[in-house]
């Protein structure tokens, strides 16, 4: 399967899957790009998956339905507050999409009904604003142990996926990951890389899960050195992780 990662607005991004049976798009921030992407692939559109209800990722829905007549599913608990679904679905729910198996994981928190699809043939999980690339969401209708137990289910997953965020927040997020656990030698690495790979205009929303599991510091609440930092030695994961969400809003 082939994946392509479309750029969006000003720092979105939006995935194409290339599967046995069609083409799958996650998310539509906006349609203009997104045509061109498929026009130059020379390839149709017969599913589109929408992960949350934010206009940044669902802007481009009715132009890409009206000109594909593409499947628009997305979570059932968010219907009233996007473009019509045709095929609403939740957690634990699985369906084929261009040929391609997808199973979907329900990670309230940046809003109450955001979902993840995940693709284990392409070993590919997408998460738009839930894990992120060295960060996770703002928690903007959830909470913080609703995002903790959501960002623990993705990190449940094999450490060989390939994690597709849906923003180009990577750098930033390396800056604050870095005031938390300054002394990880993985993630001073991944932020040299990520400084090179965007001077040189190349996306960083994409990566490995075990990469996120060294580095991402929303997936290392049990860090000895983050607790330190913290002062939060004997408290539990779900607290140390809304402590250092609670830091990067003020960062």
């Amino acid at each position: 399967m082939e994946i392509v990662t479309v750029p969006c607005l000003t720092d979105n991004y939006a995935y194409l899957v290339k599967g046995p049976s069609g083409v799958v798009l996650i998310d539509a921030p906006e349609a203009a790009p997104i045509v061109d992407a498929l026009e130059a692939h020379g390839w149709g559109l017969s599913d589109l998956l929408i992960t949350h209800h934010h206009h940044d990722h669902v802007g481009g829905v009715d132009a890409l339905r009206a000109r594909y007549g593409c499947t628009v599913t997305g979570p059932r608990a968010e219907a009233d507050k996007m473009p019509a679904l045709d095929h609403p679905v939740q957690g634990g729910d699985r369906f084929d999409a261009g040929g391609v198996a997808v199973e979907v994981i329900h990670v309230p928190g940046h809003t109450l009904g955001h979902v993840a699809f995940h693709m284990p043939d392409a070993d590919a999980v997408f998460t738009a604003d839930s894990l992120m690339a060295l960060g996770c969401g703002r928690i903007f209708e959830g909470t913080a142990p609703m995002m903790w137990d959501s960002l623990s289910k993705l990190a449940a997953l094999s450490p060989d996926t390939m994690v597709y965020s849906g923003h180009e927040y990577t750098a930033s997020n390396a800056k604050f990951a870095l005031t938390v656990e300054p002394g990880n030698k993985a993630l001073i690495l991944r932020s040299h890389e990520i400084a090179k790979a965007r001077t040189e205009e190349r996306p960083t929303a994409a990566c490995k899960l075990s990469e996120e599991l060294a580095t991402n510091p929303f997936l290392r609440p049990d860090s000895p050195e983050i607790r330190d930092l913290l002062g939060m030695q004997s408290a539990s994961d779900a607290d140390v992780f809304a402590e250092i969400r609670a830091r990067k809003d003020r960062f």
